[in-house]
């Protein structure tokens, strides 16, 4: 049986894990608009890793080139 400490640390990674995606589709959609550069994402999403900021970089580079 799951007992309270359990359901508080999955719930608190949930809150974790929605606050980290909505970090992320903002800065994408910020980046694709030109409002800020890569390098910038730490700045106003420190929530980001690195490697978060590289996928988002390449994809928004690829979406580029599929426009193109």
């Amino acid at each position: 049986m799951i007992d309270i400490f359990d359901e508080e640390h999955i719930m608190k990674s949930y809150i974790r894990s929605e606050r980290h995606d909505e970090a992320r589709e903002n800065a994408r959609m910020v980046l694709k608009n030109g409002r800020i550069k890569v390098e910038e994402i730490p700045i106003f999403f420190p929530k980001l890793s690195m490697r978060d900021v590289k996928e988002l970089e390449a994809e928004i580079s690829a979406e580029e080139k599929a426009d193109s």
